[in-house]
């Protein structure tokens, strides 16, 4: 099943993802460097990449979610993609909730909930992302009609189809 919306050939969806999981990730490994070193600048980088994720995690949502709505009704591919969008919309409000109790005053230190909550996103984030490769890998959701190992460049503006 093809890709709804694309650029240059290619899904959009898949392409912005990689942005707020990564954010997510690195908001929580600059947690741990404060925790360890007590250095507010490592508390600051995990403030502002959590802002940039949930900005990146909303405009990859609307991308997957014109996807999803062209999975036909009753697939297996829909009831997948409904938990998987389900679960990543629960990590973005997770870090959305991480991100305002963070304290400002205090260079965006963040409390012990801030950082449970953050981590048990990214818990989330790993099974979602899992559950978004498996619609690719598994069920060929994203994937162009006829894609073989040596189909033309999608930038040729031939079907991947075999002639």
């Amino acid at each position: 099943m093809e890709s709804r919306a694309k650029l240059f050939g290619h899904p959009i969806h898949p392409m912005l993802i990689v942005f707020p999981l990564g954010l997510f990730i690195m908001a929580v490994l600059a947690d741990i460097a404060h925790m360890v070193t007590g250095r507010v600048a490592f508390a600051a980088v995990a403030y502002w990449d959590i802002a940039g994720g949930i900005v990146g995690g909303l405009v990859a949502a609307v991308f997957g979610l014109i996807d999803w709505l062209a999975i036909p009704a009753g697939t297996r591919a829909k009831s997948i993609g409904l938990y998987h969008g389900g679960s990543m919309v629960a990590v973005v409000a997770l870090f959305a909730v991480s991100w305002l109790t963070r304290r400002p005053v205090e260079a965006h230190v963040p409390s012990l909930a801030a950082f449970v909550l953050a981590l048990v996103g990214v818990a989330i984030g790993a099974v979602a992302g899992w559950m978004g490769g498996e619609l690719v890998d598994r069920l060929a959701v994203g994937v162009d009609d006829g894609a073989h190992l040596d189909a033309p460049s999608s930038l040729s503006g031939k079907p991947a189809r075999r002639a």
